[in-house]
């Protein structure tokens, strides 16, 4: 049975992540800034680290003895500027080679495939955090694969395509529940390592 860490687990789309995760029988640890952001539902199912992904010494104790890691940081839905993503991105790395840990997926946006000039304004400043996490993890010499969702909608599962260093372009939307199983099953995919992934629901 493997073990995964999330990063960012109890969000809109880390929850579907985790959720999916024990459904495939994968052994789940999370690390969370407080027990109270976690789902009833899985509370008991998951190994719980307490910490915060911007301080070093919390990450290095939620990656040790892992196998994979999955990393679904977000802001909620505060767009002002901020580097706590990146500076958490930086941990994980560096916990990550520590351990000898390759694998790992992270959810950023599609907003990355379009040129920064035509990115909505009130999204720059999120975009340029997600662009300094996409270079970091394009050069940090592990088996990443960068996941790149357009509007994540809570919606039910559909069929969704994917497609590398572009968006398949079906839609402007993914499932919520499909993004967090695709989080999860690319990293059992050789074919989706070192890859930036776009993804959307075929409509």
């Amino acid at each position: 049975m493997q073990k995964i860490v999330f990063f960012g687990g109890t969000g809109m789309t880390g929850q579907c992540a985790v959720r999916y995760a024990l459904q495939k029988g994968l052994t789940v640890r999370l690390l969370v800034r407080s027990e109270k952001t976690v789902p009833e539902d899985f509370k008991e199912k998951v190994e719980l680290i307490q910490g915060d992904v911007t301080n070093a010494e919390d990450v290095k104790k939620a990656i040790a003895g892992q196998e994979l890691v999955c990393v679904v940081l977000g802001t909620r839905n505060d767009l002002k500027p901020t580097t706590a993503m990146s500076d958490g991105l930086t941990n994980i790395i560096a916990a990550m080679k520590d351990a000898s840990l390759k694998k790992f997926s992270v959810c950023l946006s599609s907003f990355l495939f379009m040129d920064p000039d035509k990115v909505p304004a009130i999204f720059v400043n999120i975009n340029g955090e997600h662009r300094r996490m996409l270079e970091m993890v394009k050069g940090c010499g592990l088996e990443y694969r960068a996941v790149l969702p357009p509007h994540i909608a809570d919606e039910p599962q559909a069929k969704f395509a994917t497609a590398y260093d572009k968006s398949p372009g079906h839609s402007r939307s993914i499932s919520k529940l499909d993004l967090g199983q695709f989080l999860v099953d690319c990293l059992f995919d050789a074919a989706h390592s070192e890859k930036v992934i776009g993804i959307c629901t075929i409509k």
